[in-house]
């Protein structure tokens, strides 16, 4: 017998699905702004754990979390090289 499974679980499965495809190459050396905000939206929205990133791209959890944080307060354009320091020092 088949196991029901709610349709909302099939949709959060496909998307996790579709969000780890769409993340970087674990041999990424440039890390641009569309390809942090990838590795974010993945791990926000649970698709992989903030321990897979860190180990897949060799990023140190403080470096992921500052991603997150620019992220959530400021939009992707806080994760552009240019706009690092503005960011950052802005409460």
């Amino acid at each position: 017998m088949r196991k029901i499974v709610p349709l909302a679980e099939l949709r959060a499965r496909k998307l996790h699905e579709r969000m780890r495809k769409d993340l970087p190459p674990p041999n990424v050396t440039r890390w641009v702004a569309s390809r942090k905000a990838a590795v974010v939206a993945a791990v926000d929205s649970g698709a992989i754990t903030e321990d897979e990133v860190c180990a897949r791209y060799d990023l140190s959890a403080e470096e992921l979390a500052l991603w997150r944080d620019s992220f959530a307060k400021h939009g992707p354009h806080a994760l552009l090289v240019t706009k690092l320091k503005h960011f950052r020092n802005t409460p």
